[in-house]
């Protein structure tokens, strides 16, 4: 199992855990996460590039994970999502520079990933 892959597993029960877990405010902001990235006046793409630049500011490598998946499925491409990155690294400065490693890496991995699974169909 790759760690995108221990990634997703984990992820996807853990917020299972929580969303079971019956606390309404936990459920309420997890709706409102969900609710906030569909297509609204931006698009879901649009949305989907300014998380990974939040992100990668927050220096959260998880979420730079989840979002850059969720640019791989809304169509970013290469430069788009390195545009968004150099955005990142302006309004974070060079401590974001270990994170856009963990980005560069796992979009590779990503979009790997994605052109094995479109091949096999």
């Amino acid at each position: 199992m790759t760690d995108i892959e221990k990634f997703r597993s984990y992820r996807e029960r853990m917020n299972k855990k929580i969303l079971d877990s019956g606390n309404i405010d936990l459920q309420r902001f997890f709706a409102l996460d969900s609710a906030v990235y569909r297509k609204g006046a931006l698009d879901e793409k649009s949305k989907e590039l300014m998380g990974l630049v939040a992100s990668s500011v927050l220096r959260c490598n998880d979420c730079i994970l989840y979002h850059l998946e969720r640019c791989v499925k809304t169509g970013v491409t290469d430069a788009e999502m390195q545009e968004a990155l150099s955005v990142a690294l302006v309004v974070g400065g060079s401590v974001c520079i270990p994170h856009l490693r963990v980005a560069f890496d796992a979009w590779d991995r990503l979009r790997s990933e994605t052109s094995k699974h479109g091949s096999e169909k």
